[in-house]
């Protein structure tokens, strides 16, 4: 069947009826767009970083999707030229406000590595292509739609919104910034995942209630002129107070971690200048059943065609045949933003919701019969850590899992391994792979070893991911990470698992160099467990201090801010670099600073011939004074 449509995808629709998906299944992006939909003015108009990819693990999808299911007429400019005041014009004015978000990345993430250097591509761009969106893009944004339309509501939104919506340290200029609020001279921010208060605001507003009077809704935040009476706030650290006193922003950051939960969070409230950021408590999470109807929705699971000539979404390619099955997160892990984010309780789609989506891939013609994961956050976690979390919210001053598993944990995998064993019997569906974050501590936590069997036998291809991080107990902690005897209780355990099912599987440890506490002793600690690993790492994270983070703050401050002792923090860049070097100590382009690091460290004894060396001596000791020097020689 011929579409009317001129550019047009060779793909089925979400019923998965065998015509093709036509620029007209998608929200407008432009005037033809909504001429052809007989729209005359759109009620919100969703400003993105991101090329418009119309698939529920993109944010701008999921929130204009669930708009336009409340009857709302809703348009999308992806990636505006933000020198040109005029694409902000594109749609003409909305109705009710502009949406802005810079994606599903902080801009700066997006464009910089933790070194600071321009990254090579961007795949949220179409072709992977750099320079589609500006550094600090709400921002800038909003700002150039304040040119466009002076008197129009503006909401952000997003990772890069909701983890800057207090005063926060800013690693690329190396200062501490205002709330996004200010910067961007946005009326409102919906931090977190942003359902529930999208909905509040628009009923709102689609009743003739001013913008400045939508100060009540949980999960947003929004500047005050005046500090009135607020019932149950707490007065954190001022702006002024946070930039001048590392200790202030410290104490500040701990006081805003402790008030993310929906059922016990109270308003927050930062002075800046003589205006006042405030912070309402956190929205509830979704239940079952409407975290269900967002997945839902109708999705055509692909990019806009306009670009198919383009090269397409990099990102997309990497979600496509991935199952989302839930929400948030209680590992805690200090170097993570979900506990500002996504939140410490687990939201879990029903084992339904999950298979008719699983349903839509096996019609889709790419689809070769395998689903590349099932899983969140972390995969293992189906449901909230304990019974408490659900009345009375979670543990202010206590994790879960960190330093050990609390009593009142509930470990149980009976639920996901249902699950797997419902998608792997699908027809059409040769093998479904678990390659989300797994926590090997809850493996080790639970008494029986169904789901360790289930996974080793039919959920991994080759080899299984974990993160341990780093080995040095002293690091760990900083990072709320379980012990290196527990990682080695579990790769016991593993190895173990896969003898009995005669397999022959790997384990591949993901590691971080840089984090605060480690310093070089730690460092060499971590190369020395590579050593005996006996094969080179290729994936090394450099912990990189974006806003939201408990590390960060460490990072920024020197401090613990949960005990506010000082902490070792590596800045130099040079120590930086000889950190991630001694990881890869075998690569020898890294031969210089790894010598470099043993002498600074003391280690001289892992210089040498010996089994347990990392390197060997140099030729000509009395030449290697510059160890960067040298290395571009042996290149």
């Amino acid at each position: 069947m011929k579409h009317p449509c001129v550019q047009c995808y060779p793909y089925p629709n979400v019923q998965g009826r065998d015509f093709l998906i036509s620029r007209d299944d998608f929200l407008p992006i432009s005037k033809e767009d909504m001429q052809r939909k007989k729209i005359e003015q759109l009620d919100f108009i969703f400003v993105s970083g991101d090329a418009y990819v119309d698939h529920p693990s993109f944010g701008s999808a999921v929130i204009t999707r669930l708009l336009e299911s409340r009857g709302y007429k809703v348009g999308i400019i992806p990636q505006p030229d933000w020198r040109n005041t005029d694409a902000f014009k594109a749609l003409g004015r909305p109705r009710l406000a502009f949406l802005v978000s810079s994606g599903n990345m902080d801009s700066m993430v997006n464009h910089y590595t933790a070194g600071k250097k321009p990254r090579r591509e961007d795949l949220y761009s179409p072709g992977g292509v750099r320079g589609k969106r500006p550094d600090r893009a709400v921002t800038v944004y909003c700002n150039r739609i304040r040119e466009a339309f002076k008197d129009v509501p503006v909401i952000i939104g997003g990772i890069e919104a909701s983890l800057r919506r207090f005063a926060h340290y800013d690693f690329w200029d190396d200062r501490v910034r205002r709330s996004i609020l200010f910067d961007s001279r946005a009326d409102l921010l919906i931090y977190g995942m942003g359902e529930k208060p999208v909905i509040q605001v628009a009923e709102a507003l689609e009743s003739g209630m001013e913008i400045k009077y939508i100060t009540y809704i949980n999960g947003t935040a929004y500047i005050a002129p005046e500090l009135g009476n607020i019932p149950d706030a707490t007065v954190i650290p001022s702006f002024d107070e946070v930039r001048d006193s590392k200790r202030k922003y410290a104490r500040a950051f701990m006081l805003q971690y402790r008030e993310q939960d929906y059922h016990t969070g109270r308003v927050l409230i930062q002075p800046h200048g003589e205006r006042f950021l405030v912070q309402n408590p956190p929205a509830a999470p979704l239940t079952e059943t409407e975290l269900d109807d967002v997945y839902s929705l109708p999705f055509t699971r692909q990019y806009h065609p306009v670009y198919k000539n383009q090269g397409g979404i990099p990102a997309l390619k990497e979600v496509k045949f991935s199952l989302t099955s839930q929400r948030g997160c209680f590992g805690g892990c200090s170097f993570c933003a979900l506990n500002f984010h996504q939140g410490r309780v687990v939201q879990s789609r029903s084992h339904e919701s999950i298979i008719e989506e699983a349903e839509l891939l096996l019609k889709d013609p790419e689809f070769k019969g395998y689903i590349h994961d099932v899983g969140g956050p972390t995969a293992n976690f189906r449901h909230a850590a304990c019974d408490k979390q659900l009345n009375a919210g979670v543990c202010k001053n206590r994790q879960c899992l960190y330093p050990t598993p609390c009593k009142n944990l509930k470990v149980d995998h009976k639920d996901y391994v249902a699950l797997l064993k419902k998608l792997r019997s699908l027809p059409g569906v040769k093998k479904v792979f678990v390659r989300s974050g797994l926590r090997y501590d809850y493996i080790i936590a639970d008494k029986k070893d169904e789901f360790l069997r289930e996974l080793c036998e039919n959920h991994i291809s080759g080899q299984l991911k974990v993160a341990p991080e780093h080995v040095s107990d002293k690091v760990l902690r900083y990072m709320g990470k379980p012990s290196k005897e527990v990682y080695g209780r579990f790769v016991k355990k593993y190895f173990d698992m896969n003898k009995r099912l005669k397999k022959e599987q790997y384990l591949v440890p993901y590691l971080m160099s840089g984090h605060p506490g480690s310093d070089l002793s730690a460092a060499v600690e971590l190369a020395e467990y590579v050593r005996d690993m006996g094969y080179n790492p290729e994936q090394i994270q450099e912990f990189y201090p974006t806003p939201g983070t408990l590390s960060a703050c460490m990072y920024y401050t020197g401090l613990d801010p949960r005990t506010m002792k000082p902490v070792y923090v590596p800045r130099d860049p040079e120590e930086k670099a000889m950190q991630r070097a001694l990881i890869q100590y075998r690569n020898p382009e890294n031969y210089g600073l790894v010598y470099k690091a043993l002498k600074s460290a003391g280690r001289e004894d892992l210089i040498g011939f010996g089994e347990k060396c990392l390197i060997k001596p140099p030729r000509n000791p009395e030449k290697r004074r510059n160890p960067r020097s040298e290395n571009r020689k042996r290149r």
